[in-house]
């Protein structure tokens, strides 16, 4: 007897259908995922039967024995409570600002009457999800963790009380591809060892053919196509299913021809960066610890390193968007003052585009204000609106785009709105955080098009940090990789991922494949 059933499932906004007639089945101990393009509906079919999302769900869903289509907000709040776990793509909106991690796991343990862990059981659940360092994750609020250490967080809340069904949406996008592997192997291993099921959305295909028994393709809130994993994966039949497995990168994809790279342009020495541990008296942790870098104008430099290893943090030091104890940075020939002592027109140099294309653009602000919004501060003497209209134009979107708010917007279109308001001021080098981490195969795909694009006709130099070497070896023509705040290995791109020498990259090359 199927653990989860649902049969025409159906979801609508004020009458227009978003999810229409979805039927599938779901055993203990399974794993199903949903594929599709971004706004196919595959989060509001995981999310809409258990009530945590605006829409209703109609039709029928039959969990562990009870119908929960219809059911009230009461009685859904103790089945996720006591039956049903949840790990969400966005971490930080996901998990409590003001509270502690250990208080938020604590919470996670208690919810479904389980009595209060002590700080020993606390730190093994942390271990499970590849955490060693207990001690100092237990104390750390959400915003002192790196994007994968919050992920790993929440996946460990959401087992915490022992689940019979994960829902799982895009569980592992904020990882590298090791702890990508070892977080998807613990789900298997609590599949096979407490008959857990698994309901995934991912755009991982590679994920998906390891770790899913059945898959079903969406698009517009149908199903395509749907069949066991390995029979569909090789053989599809629908031409948007073979379109979605062209878009996936893999280390073997052909790379094209890239620019070649000019003079220097961004010099970085012994940048060091530390943050206080937890409490009053237990010292500093060396987030960056000493890197050198240097990117030339017109070349792609990407970070890449497991979770934690410092990427994000080094970027922002470069780019003086976060703290720097030490070290310096010249670009384009002036060296570049202390974050807080920037003015605005020293940040014209370097633009961010950061990995939640929604999160980054302000809910009430419409596209055309969002691209302004730099040349407010850079070059406020300026007419912005042909600078903003060239700059839609340079992203491949109509001027009907200018009037939008971003909750009209797609992934990938709210992501080239992000990448025009970074390229409005003309810079000559984008910091990339996760550009791409977010947007399913196929919307990658276009934006790295894009982002090739852009380089061939600007000279544009990029810092790329991702967990996805097989985008870095499409983008980028060096790779730079990090082991705690250190850079342990760097060369040409093919050569490092055709011959990783240290131990790290050797991880990262072998769980790409």
């Amino acid at each position: 007897m199927s653990l989860y059933c649902a049969e025409n499932l159906s979801v609508s906004i004020n009458g227009t259908q978003l999810v229409k007639g979805l039927s599938f089945s779901i055993d203990p101990g399974a794993c199903l995922a949903l594929v599709g393009e971004s706004g196919s509906g595959k989060s509001l079919t995981c999310l809409a039967p258990f009530g945590l999302s605006g829409p209703q769900a109609s039709g029928s869903v039959r969990f562990d024995g009870t119908e929960i289509c219809g059911l009230d907000e009461r009685d859904l709040r103790s089945i996720r409570a006591q039956r049903a776990g949840f790990v969400f793509q966005q971490p930080l909106s996901a998990l409590t600002p003001h509270l502690k991690i250990g208080a938020q796991l604590t919470e996670a343990f208690c919810q479904a009457g389980a009595a209060k862990p002590d700080r020993r059981v606390l730190k093994e659940q942390l271990a499970r999800v590849g955490l060693a360092d207990g001690d100092a994750i237990l104390d750390q609020y959400p915003h002192r963790l790196s994007g994968g250490q919050r992920q790993r967080v929440m996946i460990s809340a959401a087992i915490a009380h022992r689940p019979k069904l994960l829902v799982a949406d895009e569980p592992t996008t904020a990882l590298d591809a090791s702890l990508r592997r070892g977080i998807l192997d613990l789900l298997d291993a609590l599949r096979r060892e407490e008959g857990l099921a698994v309901l995934l959305v991912s755009h991982d295909l590679a994920s998906v053919r390891d770790h899913a028994d059945h898959v079903v393709v969406m698009r517009d809130g149908e199903a395509v196509e749907q069949g066991a994993v390995q029979t569909l994966l090789q053989a599809p039949r629908a031409a948007y299913t073979r379109e979605l497995i062209a878009a996936s990168l893999t280390l073997d994809t052909p790379r094209p021809a890239l620019a070649t790279p000019g003079a220097p342009l961004l010099v970085a020495e012994q940048i060091k960066v530390s943050f206080p541990r937890p409490g009053w008296t237990r010292g500093r942790i060396k987030a960056v610890d000493g890197v050198d870098l240097i990117i030339h104008e017109g070349e792609s430099v990407a970070l890449v390193g497991e979770s934690g290893s410092g990427k994000s943090t080094l970027g922002r030091a470069i780019a003086r968007l976060g703290p720097c104890d030490a070290g310096r940075v010249v670009s384009a020939g002036a060296e570049l003052p202390p974050t807080a002592a920037m003015k605005s027109a020293q940040r014209r140099t370097i633009q961010p585009v950061f990995q939640d294309p929604q999160a980054s653009l302000d809910p009430l602000w419409r596209v055309r204000d969002s691209i302004a919004e730099p040349l407010k501060y850079l070059s406020p003497e300026l007419d912005a609106e042909p600078l903003v209209r060239a700059a839609l134009a340079a992203v491949d979107l109509p001027e009907s785009f200018l009037d939008r708010l971003p909750r009209s917007l797609s992934g990938g279109q709210a992501q080239r709105v992000a990448i025009a308001r970074a390229l409005v001021s003309e810079p000559k080098m984008l910091l990339l955080d996760e550009a791409t981490s977010a947007l399913d195969a196929l919307v990658a795909s276009q934006v790295l098009g894009l982002l090739q694009k852009l380089q061939r006709e600007r000279k544009l130099a990029m810092l790329v940090i991702t967990h996805d070497l097989a985008l870095a070896r499409q983008l980028c023509h060096r790779i730079v990789v990090l082991e705690q705040g250190r850079v342990v290995e760097h060369g040409v791109s093919d050569a490092v991922i055709t011959a990783p020498a240290h131990p790290v990259t050797q991880r990262l090359v072998e769980a790409s494949r």
